[in-house]
């Protein structure tokens, strides 16, 4: 694959050709400042979620949340009232 010699050989003259030797070490500059800005923005997210579990899990061991308890008085259902006498005869 690309693990040998050889082929690192030839990726970099294919490089070279392409760029020329004047831009090649300004895209390795580049490459590398990115690669560090990923590993950092990688750690930084690594870092605020290991902070979240762990303070996730303290609340945990604190005390858990009252359940709420059902109250004794119970209030009845309401009835829809009965239509009025005069509707009865409009609406037949």
């Amino acid at each position: 694959m690309l693990g040998s010699p050889v082929d690192i050989a030839i990726i970099g003259v294919v490089v070279l050709v392409v760029f020329g030797p004047k831009k090649v070490p300004e895209l390795g500059k580049a490459l590398g400042q990115g690669i560090g800005n990923f590993k950092r923005a990688l750690s930084d997210v690594t870092d605020d979620v290991k902070a979240g579990i762990n303070d996730s899990e303290a609340k945990k061991d604190i005390t858990p949340a009252p359940t709420p308890t059902p109250t004794a008085t119970a209030t009845p259902p309401v009835q829809p009232a009965a239509p009025a006498a005069d509707e009865k005869a409009v609406s037949s």
